[in-house]
């Protein structure tokens, strides 16, 4: 006999996971799928976003970081290091560890807020197209081999990496970002194939170690969706480290014997070849509905695959709902984490609420990059007017006993009634820094309000004020 729940949730997510928590906070009956395991067979909670991308990567990146300190940084603060070594092995320890933690965490979590919890993989079994009495019916393959009865299902699937045509992965040495996270010793020659998240941050960790980076990126220009003054700061600070970046690039062959040829054409449409002992591919994420059998309920996929929702991130399937990678909109952990609340809220006759406007993003390289709204190009082209503030992060006291100046905070604000419509930081804790304009951007906030805050001192949150106070021409510290 099938068991019966209120809410199905089919993926271990972020968006997932956390909308199955939420839901059952609710009161409802909530119950998850999910089929990623850990080498001992026990659950692997989290998908993507904690098992291979964002936890794993940050891992690497602070140990990465840590090392290049040591060997570059340390010596300014009078600190002297001889016999400098990295061990690998142990970092990837350490960054499993780290995953294993989290991936816990969530079994724990569900514990705590009464979630069943299925490992296997969730299918439509096409026994009825909208929930009726008995509502919708779930087969859970693998190891618990289930059924089961859902009133409302959430499709939290997540995504796939894209693989380039005729270079498949093979994680040895064309690699995603799960075999670029697991490479056992630093290769003298890496290239990256992908300017994007994934590509920079990979590339950065390797780069770090001691490996000669190359990355190559089809768009003609570099970091094309981050506000241009941003991306062109980045470009120079990256090249300084040593970063090969190459845009325009049309990839033509890839040859993967003992080691991997990549020819293609410059941006000059000039034939060109380099050598690598390893190569990360990171040219997007297609969305994951293999396995799901969407098609036994008629749940509509767009043109590109994606599920198709609309604003509720309601499916065309009564009480048959989406979330996170498998749909429109940015493919970023804390975006599926908010359309899981909001989803869980409105199937609870609750609102929910989630503006992608004030979404934001960020690339951990160092220096970081983060960013909330619209670039001053956007501006540009829907024709707003706007003044914009900028300020540099040496002339900030904190960022300068830190030993980290490098890059701005700028802020865009509409012309005429000073609310802030966008913030661009490159530098030190960019991450943590654009948590305060998404915060003003959400309450609607000018760059006037901004201005008026007292921040501490020192810190590197004045960089913020002091940005919002360029905007009117009046900063105080440069």
């Amino acid at each position: 006999m099938s068991k019966s729940f209120d809410v199905v949730v089919i993926g271990g997510g972020p968006g997932g996971y956390i909308a199955a928590i939420r839901a059952a906070q609710l009161g409802l009956k909530t119950a998850c799928i999910d089929e990623a395991a850990r080498p001992d067979g026990r659950p692997a909670l989290g998908g993507t976003c904690t098992n291979v991308g964002c936890i794993p990567s940050k891992a690497l990146l602070q140990s990465s970081e840590n090392y290049e300190h040591a060997g570059h940084q340390f010596a300014e603060h009078g600190i002297q290091v001889k016999g400098l070594s990295v061990d690998v092995a142990k970092m990837l320890a350490r960054k499993d560890k780290v995953v294993e933690q989290n991936n816990d965490g969530i079994t724990f979590l569900f514990r705590k807020n009464k979630v069943d919890f299925f490992h296997g993989r969730g299918s439509f079994t096409g026994s009825s197209k909208t929930a009726g009495a008995d509502g919708i019916e779930i087969a859970v393959a693998g190891k618990s081999a289930e059924s089961l009865l859902a009133k409302h299902v959430i499709i939290a699937t997540g995504s796939n990496p894209r693989a380039l045509p005729g270079a498949d992965f093979d994680e040895k040495s064309i690699l995603s970002n799960t075999g670029a996270l697991a490479i056992t010793e630093v290769p003298k020659r890496l290239g990256v194939i992908g300017a994007g998240v994934i590509g920079l941050e990979m590339g950065s960790v390797w780069r770090r170690l001691g490996a000669e980076v190359t990355i190559l990126e089809a768009l003609p220009v570099f970091l094309g969706a981050v506000d241009e003054q941003i991306a062109k700061e980045a470009a120079r600070v990256f090249a300084k480290q040593g970063l090969a970046i190459h845009t325009g690039v049309k990839i033509t062959r890839v040859t993967n014997k003992q080691t991997i040829t990549v020819e293609y054409t410059d941006s000059a449409g000039v034939a060109q070849s380099a050598t690598f002992d390893k190569l990360i591919v990171s040219i997007g994420r297609v969305p994951n509905t293999a396995g799901l059998d969407a098609a036994a309920i008629g749940v509509k996929l767009d043109e590109r695959g994606f599920v198709a929702v609309d604003e509720q991130c309601r499916t065309n399937i009564a009480n048959v709902w989406a979330i996170g990678d498998v749909v429109r909109g940015p493919m970023l952990a804390h975006k599926a984490e908010e359309e899981g609340v909001a989803v869980a809220e409105r199937i609870a006759g609750r609102y929910g609420h989630v503006d992608f406007n004030t979404v934001p993003w960020v690339i951990y390289t160092s220096p970081e990059i983060s960013w909330v709204g619209q670039t001053e190009q956007q501006l540009k082209a829907a024709g707003i007017e706007y003044r914009a503030g900028v300020f540099p992060f040496m002339a900030n006291g904190r960022a300068r006993a830190l030993g980290d100046t490098t890059g701005m905070v700028k802020m865009l604000a509409d012309a005429k009634t000073d609310r802030i419509l966008g913030v661009h930081i490159i530098g030190p804790m960019a991450s943590e820094l654009i948590a305060e304009a998404v915060v003003a951007m959400e309450f609607g906030a000018s760059s006037e309000d901004i201005a008026l805050i007292c921040h501490a001192h020192p810190s590197l949150s004045e960089a913020m004020k002091e940005a919002a106070l360029a905007v009117d021409k009046r900063t105080l510290n440069f």
